[in-house]
């Protein structure tokens, strides 16, 4: 759905995922890879303010890559 997304409304999309090989194998273009599979954009156990720097740091990760001219699927590490 991402792929078609970005095609037909040229709107980039990006996928914040903890399994990165499933993204990869539906055809996600841009993947930033989440935390952990019970908390895919945060880390609780790091505390408040640790979680929010986690959280943060993802998104912005997340934007950097939508601004990111791609050719091919993409997997945005830290």
């Amino acid at each position: 759905m991402t792929r078609e997304i970005e095609k037909a409304a040229g709107i980039p999309v990006v996928q914040i995922a903890t399994i990165v090989p499933i993204m990869l194998t539906v055809g996600a273009n841009r993947i930033v890879p989440g935390v952990a599979i019970p908390h895919p954009v945060g880390a609780p156990d790091l505390g408040a303010d640790g979680d929010r720097a986690t959280r943060r740091e993802l998104v912005l990760r997340a934007f950097r890559a939508m601004q990111t001219e791609i050719s091919e699927q993409t997997v945005f590490e830290r």
